[in-house]
């Protein structure tokens, strides 16, 4: 059987004043929605909030991925959940007590995450490997949509998977930042278990176009790729 790798279309790049056509336009093509949230100070950008959560969760049925690029995380992930949130990534580097604010997350109803950005050493997300389900390796720098994949960041995928063996474990492993379709295939070459695609969609002159080549690249790269 082929490999399934999941879409995680990123919204940061959709029209915000179309948000109900722009998802409806990549719903049918994807596995889950990533929301990116930023607060202007963990990262310099500042997007939103458990407000447009809550909308978004009215527009579809599909799960909701939030990608916390903020401070204050205990302060905040409840509100994110109770808004709509099914899963919930963080920053290592955002929070003084990892391994309890993914407990908690867990405890509240939500699938827990961590994320690594590029300049964080890949052996600090090994202790957490046993308690989370997934783990967001970053291939651009947190912050800022449209940038470049650092195609080196991608050789994480198959060590934190080797690492999450070596413990007993299994993790999804989910790319994102800068993944388009010229780099697809190597994205998914590495074991990848979901991919986040931002700008290649949203940017599109024809976002269900755009999502739906995505989704069917996404379906070959798989089938040619073996398990990792």
């Amino acid at each position: 059987m082929p490999r399934a790798v999941k879409l995680a279309p990123s919204i940061l790049n959709a029209d915000f004043s179309n948000l109900y056509r722009e998802i409806k336009a990549v719903e049918k093509y994807s596995d889950l929605i990533h929301l990116d949230i930023m607060d202007g100070h963990y990262v310099p950008n500042i997007t939103f909030g458990p407000i447009v959560v809550k909308a978004i969760r009215k527009i579809t049925d599909l799960p909701l991925e939030c990608h916390l690029m903020i401070y204050n995380l205990p302060e905040w992930v409840e509100e994110f959940v109770e808004a709509g949130a099914d899963r919930i990534s963080f920053h290592l580097g955002a929070c003084r007590d990892c391994e309890g604010l993914i407990r908690t997350i867990r405890a509240i109803g939500a699938s827990p995450g961590i994320a690594i950005s590029p300049v964080v050493p890949v052996f600090e997300a090994d202790c957490y490997l046993p308690i989370v389900d997934f783990v967001v390796v970053m291939c651009v720098y947190p912050g800022f949509g449209g940038q470049e994949l650092i195609p080196e960041v991608l050789e994480r995928v198959s060590a934190i998977k080797r690492k999450a063996a070596s413990l007993g474990t299994r993790v999804e492993v989910e790319v994102d930042g800068g993944v388009k379709t010229e780099n697809l295939r190597q994205v998914v070459s590495e074991g990848t278990d979901t991919v986040v695609v931002g700008s290649s969609i949203f940017s599109s002159s024809d976002v269900e176009a755009a999502a739906k080549k995505i989704r069917e690249m996404l379906n070959d790269a798989a089938s040619c790729s073996p398990e990792v």
